[in-house]
């Protein structure tokens, strides 16, 4: 490859991230200035720097207390959908009988069916177990609608490793569990890491179950709490956008920890 281009793909790499990082300035730009403060989301803060909107998200929004429920939340699930998903999809793709592609035909059927269908009986049933305003409340019905998705990919997932692996386990006399625990599990690291992202953003950023299951103040997650700075009577979008980047900040935290931990994975199925 030429120089010139070299230089040309650079150039368009620089460009595209720029693009990417111009939301970023502009939530900034905004989050920083004061109510009076009407100027350009394109230019900076004409009135000084100030932190009231922070101190608005925090003491009006709530919205630490949101994190935290979304933190909470978000890692339960997750967690839930991975040893779930995994365990679920194992004999899915090892015993090809009638019943588990039947199965397997209705978890693709329920990954159509649009969350908010079902919001009304999802309520309601909520409603009489007492399970409104409670953690359990939410994230029982998130796990169930992050799931298929799930077995779905591990399914797949499981079905290009030679079975002829775990014929050996069971030559050196592993039962079926630690066959799965101890040869099949390792394997999964590459399809686990996509399903902890998946699950893990589609979670974080969830608005239409948390905003009615949810509705409590102190039990509000981050998406809800946000959306409380927008009213009929007016809003107030720079506390919105402070309360928005304080939202950012744990993602990026997680993202910046964890992304060996991904690299790891996909490098161990490579090797595999």
């Amino acid at each position: 490859m030429s120089a010139k281009s070299k230089a040309v793909i650079g150039l368009v790499l620089i460009l595209f991230c720029l693009i990417q990082l111009l939301p970023f300035y502009f939530a900034i730009t905004t989050a920083f200035k004061g109510q009076a403060d009407l100027s350009s989301v394109w230019t900076l803060p004409l009135h000084g720097v100030t932190l009231d909107n922070f101190a608005s998200a925090i003491e009006d929004g709530k919205i630490l207390r949101a994190i935290l429920n979304s933190a909470l939340i978000t890692v339960v699930v997750t967690a839930l959908t991975c040893v779930l998903g995994a365990l679920a999809s194992y004999p899915l793709a090892r015993r090809r009988t009638v019943a588990n592609r039947s199965f397997e035909i209705f978890t693709l059927g329920v990954m159509m069916v649009p969350p908010l269908s079902i919001l009304v009986p999802l309520y309601s049933m909520l409603n009489r177990m007492h399970l409104l305003n409670t953690y359990a409340g939410l994230i029982l019905p998130l796990l169930c609608l992050q799931l298929p998705q799930a077995i779905f990919l591990y399914s797949q997932f499981l079905r290009s490793i030679p079975i002829t692996l775990e014929e050996a386990a069971r030559v050196d006399g592993a039962n079926q569990v630690q066959t799965f625990f101890r040869i099949v599990l390792p394997l999964l690291k590459p399809v686990s890491a996509t399903v902890v992202i998946l699950t893990a953003v589609a979670v974080w950023n969830e608005y239409a179950l948390s905003s009615y299951i949810m509705s409590r103040d102190t039990m509000r997650t981050l998406a809800p709490a946000i959306a409380t700075f927008f009213g009929a009577q007016g809003s107030n979008v720079n506390a919105a956008v402070a309360a928005s980047l304080l939202g950012v900040i744990p993602v990026v935290v997680a993202y910046l920890f964890l992304q060996k931990y991904f690299m790891k994975g996909m490098l161990a199925g490579a090797e595999k």
